[in-house]
């Protein structure tokens, strides 16, 4: 069984331009420490931004894009969040306060949280709570991907603009993005995950299919 982990954050984050992105912020992974940016349009155009074809060919065989862009992605702290910079790409978040699941996910010991068995239990949850959410799915080619979640603070604002034009000011996740089996919560957010891909050596999954 081949189990790949990456380690770090995910923000997902809903603007009155009608852009929403997702920002992932990974500190470890079989990549080395890297960040990059899912987004999608008003008019429903997905669009991967990478810091290498590395990344770029991943990412893409793991989610579904109709665009993928090669280009510097940095993420860094200020101090009320974050700053995301790429060349097409500016965007600041404030961060605030840990959600009500937040608390909750962190009542829960890391060991058991991250562990992809875990998901089993949370993945109906997640259905029932946060509409388009799911911890349990589909990577492609006969993968299995699995979201562990050990922290949530809530993204309070954002503004930037993509492609020179204005995102305007923060707002839901929604329409749900459709990069692939699991949307961002609704409510924008930084999500403290370690994400598992299960493979065996010949490319099928090993956990079984997801619910």
């Amino acid at each position: 069984m081949h189990r790949l982990r990456f380690e770090g954050h995910i923000a997902g984050v809903g603007t009155t331009s009608g852009l929403r992105a997702v920002v992932g912020r990974w500190s470890a992974s079989p990549l080395g420490a890297f960040a990059d940016v899912m987004v999608e349009t008003a008019t429903g155009h997905r669009l991967l931004l990478a810091p290498s074809e590395q990344v770029a060919h991943f990412v893409a065989t793991t989610y579904h894009f109709d665009e993928v862009r090669v280009e510097s992605v940095v993420v860094s702290d200020s101090p009320t969040g974050w700053v995301v910079e790429t060349p097409s790409l500016r965007l600041r978040l404030t961060v605030g306060g840990r959600t009500p699941l937040g608390r909750l996910v962190r009542l829960v010991p890391p060991r058991l949280a991250t562990a992809p068995a875990w998901s089993r239990v949370t993945d109906p949850v997640a259905r029932v709570v946060m509409r388009g959410v799911r911890t349990r799915g589909s990577a492609g080619g006969g993968r299995t991907e699995i979201y562990g979640a050990t922290d949530v603070r809530r993204i309070t604002a954002a503004h930037g603009c993509f492609a020179g034009a204005d995102l305007g000011s923060l707002a839901p996740v929604d329409p749900a993005c459709r990069f692939g089996f699991s949307s961002s919560p609704r409510t924008p957010a930084v999500t403290t995950v370690v994400t598992t891909i299960l493979t065996d050596p010949r490319g099928r999954a090993t956990a079984g299919p997801p619910r």
